[in-house]
């Protein structure tokens, strides 16, 4: 069985892609899931934060783009039981000039995980890919939208978060009526909530009347834990499984199965 393939995408920074990527990723592998995270991000946090020095890049997601790596070759093992990642480098900012007069620029990443077979995880196939995007719609995301069987999107509590949401809504749209119109929602995730501030629940209240059940019921805390994880090279679930944030990503990553058994059987 082909493993689902989960874009988490926003082109705003700083609103808890990468946290999710690897948190989410650690909650699913615990619950029996073997996931893939491909780190499409030049700035490569999430490479970073499962401990993947940059000396050990000698593959990365550049290569996998531009050809020249096949996933089992590009991918490694993390320090995470039944995670492995394809990390990130610097190339990847000058992935869109190698790639860009290809007419096939837009399916480079649904390319390369046609040839995911190689690929086993403890001697089993993958189950989930998760895809970590940088914070702009670029031809990076464009790709990994492309690639992706649904787009988890994270939204921090903030003033502007819907604003931002609708740009990337559009953006999905576009790739669902031109290059992949099997791409789904899975679903919008609330990250940074503090539940002191009278702000986040506003927010949260305008984006669950907008989405409506396109918002999980699980919101991800503000957490000092979460944040001092990634300076460990650890998710947050290793670093510390007891505090708030990782008990949110383990509900989340319930939510996210469940959810992926309703897709499935609508389809």
């Amino acid at each position: 069985m082909a493993p689902r393939i989960l874009t988490l995408a926003n082109q705003k920074g700083g609103v808890g892609k990468t946290t999710t990527a690897i948190n989410l990723a650690t909650a699913l592998a615990a619950i029996g899931e073997r996931v893939l995270i491909v780190d499409l991000d030049p700035q490569g946090n999430a490479s970073t934060g499962l401990g993947i020095s940059r000396t050990d890049r000698e593959v990365s997601s550049y290569d996998l783009l531009v050809g020249e790596a096949t996933v089992a070759q590009a991918a490694i093992m993390t320090s995470v039981p039944n995670v492995a990642i394809v990390p990130s480098t610097m190339d990847l900012l000058g992935v869109e000039l190698t790639i860009a007069g290809h007419a096939d620029r837009a399916f480079k990443l649904r390319d390369a995980f046609k040839q995911l077979n190689d690929l086993s995880i403890n001697d089993k196939p993958v189950s989930y890919i998760l895809i970590d995007c940088p914070p702009s719609l670029n031809l990076l995301t464009i790709n990994s939208l492309v690639a992706a069987d649904a787009v988890l999107v994270p939204l921090q509590c903030e003033f502007f978060a819907l604003e931002g949401l609708s740009q990337l809504l559009q953006t999905i749209e576009q790739i669902r009526s031109t290059l992949n119109p099997n791409l789904s929602i899975q679903g919008v995730v609330m990250t940074m909530f503090d539940k002191r501030n009278n702000l986040s629940e506003q927010v949260l209240a305008d984006v669950r009347s907008e989405m409506g059940e396109l918002v999980y019921d699980t919101v991800i805390p503000r957490n000092v834990r979460l944040s001092e994880a990634p300076s460990y090279g650890k998710p947050a679930l290793l670093y510390d499984l007891k505090c708030a944030g990782s008990q949110a990503y383990l509900r989340l990553a319930t939510e996210v199965i469940r959810r992926e058994r309703q897709l499935n059987a609508a389809a």
